[in-house]
């Protein structure tokens, strides 16, 4: 039977289960990788299930996210952090190394692998041919000690791609803003975009890496690209050739949907505020004032990316009033713009130079300023994530940003006199391994995990009851993010690894009250819409709420990751039967669910009286047979501690 190429790698690394759409699996994982925001509650966690060493062929701890060191929070995290890494066997990716994204593609990411990473945008990684999916922590914990990864097998799309970009003036950044365009933010739940057509060839391993990397704000599972001749030229530049091999799908092979996009009919976009998918023309923008541009974050860092932004700004000056800020993702790519003098024409042109880290992208630095115009390479736009809640985030090329830097306006860059150089991919990368620590050979049990005062346990919830009786605290629309649930910022990203500490701030951008209201009520019931939990993959998105005594949350429906963490820590997710209940529900109302746990062991709906109003209605678990083993147990950490002792 022909295979299409996520067809190929499963059943390559099978454990159990049928690959058939919606049908769980367990699949073996050669990669997990975690970052300092998610990865020290990952390690705390794999710390508690009490394994003494990581059972994954590759385990990598990055440090890019929490860099602003403004007190001892940040700096006392990434000393546990490489003291983790040194104790159960990962390699450690220094701070300044880079994002984890971007350097997991240059030095581990290879074709016919899979990787979950602790991180939504995991999938940059497709753009070498490999299956590489975001999880939360706790999920990477218990694969890092040696379980299957379990999902429920998504539906496999193709796109199927023709023709030629218009270069240099049209980049992938414009190819993945008008797929969002065309499918919103909830196109991909369910799915896996595998990209095909003869179009595929002409795009280089960090342009598919740029189309894979925001294939997350589709809602997808993860993006993938074949692995063919231009996948060899960039693992061959990067020193990694051993890793290669071809990947492709077979004639024949079949999909769940076809969808077809020229190449050469896409044109510069971007995203308006406050969405990924809130998608339109340059053009229709042209003439819009600019006040700050950012370049950069994982989603466009490449050296291409630079070398083109720097080739732009060349003998130019940043227009007056626009603040430029440039990040570069990995330290590679740093020093390639430093020997090529793409560094100098930056700074001569009135950039400002950042580490090699997240940093604007998660509100960690580089804010706007009140009301202005920003517009960035990154991959998000929510409201508040830039860390200036009215400003106004668009989402553009690393071409656009730069035209748009020294006009001080969007501009339409077809009609511009700027000389735009088109720029090729080296054929030989600087290697330097030296900011990756290596695990260690030998017996390393005796080191000394190191843990600041901000560092704390990790909580863990009790067993379902038999009955939830308990309050709505608050009611919500569609699409809410991670972020509007655990906002990101310099001022809460500290606390990541105080799960106390940070649930001070659950709701805080949208619902001032709920943290009160919570504490007060002893817990109780989140009532959500359509594709509740959007966006990054944050755990704390449902820890937190769990610590303050979330019981369950009522959605329309959900996205993946979010969904996943939640039944982690035994946080009952349920689906209404009949949407239009929603609008009926209102916070303070006592929902009473009887016979819960008879429920969840032998059926998938439940009852659900509204004591307050005096109605019931009708919501659905939808839980698989592990998901109804965790949620009866309380969550993933108890259900692996159970079996691993």
């Amino acid at each position: 039977m022909p295979l299409n190429i996520v067809e190929k790698i499963i059943q390559s690394h099978l454990v159990y289960g049928q690959p058939k759409a919606g049908v769980p699996v367990g699949l073996k994982v050669d990669e997990v990788y975690t970052q300092d925001a998610t990865g020290t509650m990952a390690w705390l966690q794999f710390e508690a299930i009490g394994i003494d060493t990581v059972n994954v062929p590759v385990a990598v701890s990055y440090v890019d996210h929490n860099m602003i060191q403004s007190g001892y929070m940040n700096p006392d995290d990434h000393a546990f952090l490489q003291s983790a890494a040194r104790r159960f066997g990962a390699y450690f990716s220094r701070p300044g190394n880079g994002i984890c994204h971007q350097v997991n593609l240059e030095r581990f990411a290879a074709p016919g692998k899979i990787a979950l990473g602790t991180d939504s945008h995991t999938p940059t990684n497709g753009g070498t041919g490999m299956l590489a999916i975001g999880v939360g922590g706790l999920d990477a914990a218990v694969v890092m000690g040696g379980a299957p990864f379990e999902l429920n097998m998504p539906a496999v799309t193709l796109i199927r791609l023709s023709g030629q970009l218009r270069r240099p003036y049209v980049t992938a950044m414009d190819v993945i803003l008008e797929i969002l365009k065309r499918l919103t933010v909830k196109g991909g739940v369910g799915r896996i975009f595998e990209y095909g057509g003869e179009g595929a060839a002409s795009l280089d391993v960090t342009e598919r890496a740029t189309i894979t990397n925001m294939g997350a704000e589709l809602g997808a599972t993860t993006s993938i690209f074949p692995s063919d001749k231009r996948t060899l030229e960039f693992l061959k530049a990067q020193g990694r050739e051993s890793d290669w091999i071809e990947l492709k799908a077979d004639d024949g092979a079949q999909y769940a949907q076809v969808i077809d996009i020229d190449l050469s009919t896409v044109e510069p976009m971007a995203a308006r505020p406050h969405s990924p998918d809130n998608v339109v023309t340059v053009r229709e923008l042209a003439g819009m004032k600019v006040d700050q541009v950012c370049i950069g974050g994982c989603t466009n860092s490449s050296y291409q990316s630079m070398r083109a932004v720097a080739s732009i700004l060349k003998g130019k000056t940043v227009a007056e009033g626009v603040n430029l800020l440039i990040n570069p993702g990995s330290r590679q790519v740093y020093e390639m713009i430093a020997r090529d003098g793409s560094l100098i024409a930056m700074l001569a042109a009135g950039a400002r130079l950042l580490e090699t880290s997240c940093g604007p992208c998660i509100g960690m630095g580089g804010a706007p300023g009140s009301g202005q115009v920003s517009v960035r390479t990154f991959n998000r736009n929510f409201e508040g994530r830039s860390g200036t809640k009215d400003a106004k985030v668009f989402l553009a090329s690393p071409i656009t940003c730069a035209v748009a830097a020294l006009t001080g306006e969007f501009s339409d860059v077809f009609k511009s006199a700027l000389n735009i150089p088109a720029v090729e991919g080296p054929e030989e990368y600087p290697v330097c391994n030296n900011m990756i620590i290596p695990p260690e050979a030998g017996n390393v049990r005796t080191t000394q995990i190191v843990k600041g005062p901000n560092i704390k346990d990790v909580p863990v919830k009790a067993p379902l009851s038999d009955e939830i009786n308990a309050e709505v605290l608050i009611v919500l629309g569609n699409n809410i993010t991670t972020d509007d649930i655990m906002p990101a910022g310099s001022k809460v990203l500290p606390f990541r690894s105080n799960i106390p500490a940070i649930s001070e701030f659950v709701f805080s951008n949208i619902d001032a009250g709920f943290v009160k209201r919570a504490q007060d009520a002893a817990g109780g019931i989140i009532i959500g819409g359509e594709n509740y939990g959007q966006g990054s993959s944050r755990e704390h998105a449902a820890l937190a709420p769990m610590y303050l005594g979330v019981q369950a949350v009522i959605a329309r429906s959900f996205a993946r990751i979010h969904r996943s963490n939640l039944i982690n820590f035994g946080i009952l997710p349920l689906v209404f039967e009949d949407g239009s209940v929603a609008a009926k529900l209102k916070v303070g109302d006592r929902l009473v669910i009887k016979g819960i746990r008879e429920a969840v062991k032998i059926g998938q709906s439940c009852t659900v009286e509204n004591a307050t109003k005096g109605f019931t209605f009708t919501c659905v678990s939808d839980l698989n047979d592990r998901e109804r083993d965790l949620i009866l147990v309380g969550g993933l950490l108890p259900f692996t501690k159970a079996k691993t002792s």
